[in-house]
C-alpha cells in the first residue's frame, strides 16, 4: 500500500465516523433511524472495521503514529459507550409489542428520556469532535511520513 491509498482509506473513514454520528443525531431529532443503522460495537461501524483492520498497522510508522492510534482507539470507545445510553432508550427492551420487536422498530420514548438522550448526544458529539481532531492529527503525521516507509511497514 503507498501513501496515496493510505490517506484515501483514512479519509474514506474519517467520512463512515462522521455519517454514524449524523445517523445518532438524526435519531435524536426524531427522524425514523433503524437500530441495525447505528453500529453499537466499535468494531462493527464502517470506521471500526478500518480502524481494526488496516488502520492498526499505521501505529508501526512511528511513535507519534502510535500514540495517535491509541487516543482514537480510545475515543472511539468512548464514543460507541456513549452511544449505548441513547440505543438503549431508543431500542431498549422495554415495553415494546412482537411486531415492534419483529420489524426492530424503535420504541415510544419520554419526553424525560429524550432530554436525557440529548444530554448523551452532546457528550457524544463532544467525544466525536476530539475523534475527529486525533484522525486530522494523523493525516497530517501520514503526509509527512515518506511513502517508502509506509510501503516498507503496511
Amino acid at each position: 500500500m503507498d501513501k496515496a491509498h493510505t490517506l484515501a482509506q483514512l479519509i474514506v473513514a474519517k467520512s463512515s465516523h462522521v455519517r454514524w454520528a449524523q445517523r445518532a443525531k438524526l435519531l435524536i431529532k426524531g427522524l425514523d433511524i433503524q437500530k441495525d443503522d447505528i453500529p453499537i460495537d466499535s468494531k462493527e461501524c464502517e470506521f471500526g472495521k478500518w480502524f481494526y483492520g488496516d488502520g492498526q498497522k499505521l501505529s508501526a510508522l512511528s511513535s507519534r503514529q502510535e500514540e495517535c492510534i491509541s487516543k482514537i482507539e480510545q475515543l472511539h470507545n468512548d464514543l460507541h459507550e456513549k452511544y449505548l445510553n441513547i440505543y438503549n432508550i431508543y431500542f431498549g427492551n422495554h415495553k415494546q409489542g412482537v411486531l415492534s420487536k419483529f420489524f426492530k422498530i424503535r420504541q415510544e420514548v419520554s419526553i424525560h428520556d429524550i432530554t436525557k438522550a440529548k444530554e448523551y448526544y452532546d457528550k457524544l458529539e463532544e467525544i466525536s469532535n476530539e475523534l475527529i481532531a486525533q484522525i486530522n492529527l494523523l493525516e497530517r503525521l501520514l503526509f509527512t511520513t515518506s511513502n517508502e516507509k509506509i510501503k516498507e511497514i503496511l
